[in-house]
């Protein structure tokens, strides 16, 4: 295309009408003024939390649900709701919310310690100081707030499985060294057994009230994407049947309403670029294997090296295997590579753990397998399609080979 041909393009993109009045109500992002579909669990939560309007203590609380079930959503609109309050009433009340996944923030103790300490007003350095000192002066700064402090740390079976539940166990007991305030912990999970591999006083301590976040069946997602969609399109440009596809598509993959926004959203992107003036069901096809490949791929290359050569492992088992993988074959293959390569393997322990992460990207399926007496192992699939597999495998092949 010439420059010319360029500047043409540009200006017909300019004035031609856009297929979206607002994309980012498109988005996951986005905070809608009515949640739909979750009015009892912000009932339930409410109502767990409301004692701290009188000063009085609360229940340390779990929350679960997949990827998707509203969950971050319904505790930032709770949390709101809960300050407003608080402010009207005169209750000295501070929530703090952490992402456990977030880089730099929290994927180690000192950096979780000292972004909650910044967040109550303490300057504490990046590095350098005893992961004590750092507590020292978070706890310090919690006595000074003199009301309730509410510590929403979402993810944070990402951050267990990364530095392991001392810090759990230390947030849960520290109202006995506090004299003027009280801390409670909120904890946001993806996963619905996290809670197993914790440690038992902590799992006592912290699990006092659990809520769970079922997936959005069809009809659900439907409605939710109706809402989005009413503002986030320009009018006429959806075909009949689009946002059902979305929310069927979605509700199979565990009722993930982040999922059907992005489907809808992309197939208006892809809508676009073709020149088309409406949404179609074809372009949600589109969409589909676009996101699928988008999302998986980019997941595997930000992965690091030895992630990398794990999934290698489990993609060359894949080819031979009938069904599922055992945890040792994929060991033994991964031992094999590192050798070919000339790379010292990691430890049987630490490739657990690279396993997990893998599992919580979706990159794979580890389900565990109890052997009664003999303790319990993982069972490796993976559901993603031919086409992704094969793009993966080419990617991890020029990588290493």
């Amino acid at each position: 295309m010439d420059q010319k041909s360029l500047k043409d393009m540009f200006a017909n993109y300019v004035n031609k009408k856009s297929i979206f009045q607002d994309k980012n109500l498109l988005t996951s992002v986005f905070k809608p003024s009515e949640i739909v579909h979750r009015n009892a669990q912000i009932q339930e939560l409410a109502s767990i939390l409301a004692p701290c309007l009188r000063n009085t203590d609360l229940s340390n609380t779990f929350i679960y649900g997949g990827v998707g079930t509203g969950k971050t959503l319904v505790v930032k609109r709770v949390s709101q709701e809960l300050e407003n309050a608080a402010r009207d009433a005169h209750v000295n009340l501070k929530i703090i919310y952490i992402n456990c996944k977030m880089k730099k923030v929290a994927d180690t103790e000192y950096r979780l310690l000292a972004e909650l300490a910044r967040n109550l007003g303490e300057v504490v350095p990046a590095t350098g100081l005893p992961t004590d000192e750092v507590y020292n002066r978070f706890f310090k700064k919690l006595e000074d707030q003199e009301g309730t402090v509410i510590l929403v740390l979402d993810e944070i079976d990402a951050l267990v499985k990364k530095i392991g539940d001392n810090f759990l166990y230390n947030l849960t007991r520290v109202n006995s060294e506090l004299q003027h305030t009280k801390v409670f912990v909120v904890g946001i999970s993806n996963d619905l057994n996290f809670t197993e591999y914790l440690d038992a006083r902590v799992r006592s301590s912290l699990s006092e009230e659990e809520l769970i976040f079922p997936p959005y069946n069809a009809i659900e997602l439907v409605d939710i994407l109706l809402q989005r969609s009413k503002h986030g399109f320009s009018d006429s440009v959806l075909q009949e049947g689009v946002i059902q596809k979305c929310a069927a598509l979605a509700a199979q993959e565990h009722g993930d309403a982040r999922r059907a926004l992005d489907l809808l959203r992309v197939s208006g992107e892809i809508a676009e670029r073709s020149d088309s003036e409406h949404i179609t069901t074809a372009h949600v096809d589109l969409a589909q294997q676009k996101i699928e490949k988008d999302r998986t791929v980019e997941a595997v290359k930000s992965q690091p090296k030895h992630a990398q050569i794990l999934l290698s492992a489990i993609l060359t088992l894949n080819k031979t295997s009938s069904g599922n993988i055992a945890t040792g074959d994929v060991y033994t293959t991964y031992k094999t590579i590192c050798n070919k390569i000339g790379l010292t393997s990691l430890t049987q322990r630490r490739i657990s753990d690279l396993l997990s992460e893998l599992d919580m990207l979706g990159i794979i399926n580890a389900r565990v397998i109890s052997k009664g007496r003999y303790g319990r192992t993982r069972s490796i699939s993976i559901d993603l399609s031919t086409h992704v597999q094969d793009q993966i495998d080419s990617f991890l092949k020029e990588k290493f080979y």
